[in-house]
Parts: structure tokens; C-alpha cells; sequence
């Protein structure tokens, strides 16, 4: 027997609330064929990033802290 006939009778043999939840399931196959397929993730790659992008926010925070220091002065005097 191969497997389409196998699948065929299996499904003749199905309860209609069984038949809705193998309809359910190839629609969402269909679906996910047609998603296109993401490349897999490189941790090497999301490390360095991870480290560019991390010495980007402390730069940023230390440029902004002088500016933040200096209103908390200004608050302060006024």
C-alpha cells in the first residue's frame, strides 16, 4: 500500500470534528510552504553585533550623561 492510499483510507475513516482538525492542519502547511525560508542564524555574527551595537549605547550614554548632569546643575541653581 503506499502512502497516498494509506492516507485516503485513513481519512475515509475520519469523524467529521477529526476531518476539521486534519483540514485545519493542511492549511496551515500550505501556509508554511509559502513562507519564504529564513537563513539560520550565525552566532559568530549576532556576537559581533551584539558587541558593535553594545559600544554604540555605552558612547551614546556617556555623551548623553554629560548633557543630563548638566541640566540636574541647572535645576539645581535655578
Amino acid at each position: 500500500m503506499s502512502i497516498r492510499e494509506y492516507v485516503i483510507q485513513t481519512v475515509e475513516n475520519l469523524s467529521d470534528a477529526e476531518l476539521e482538525s486534519v483540514a485545519e492542519y493542511l492549511a496551515f502547511l500550505r501556509f508554511r510552504a509559502r513562507m519564504p525560508q529564513m537563513s539560520p542564524v550565525d552566532p559568530a555574527q549576532m556576537a559581533a553585533l551584539y558587541a558593535e551595537f553594545g559600544e554604540e549605547d555605552r558612547q551614546l550614554a556617556e555623551e548623553g550623561i554629560a548633557e543630563y548632569a548638566a541640566g540636574l546643575r541647572a535645576e539645581d541653581a535655578g
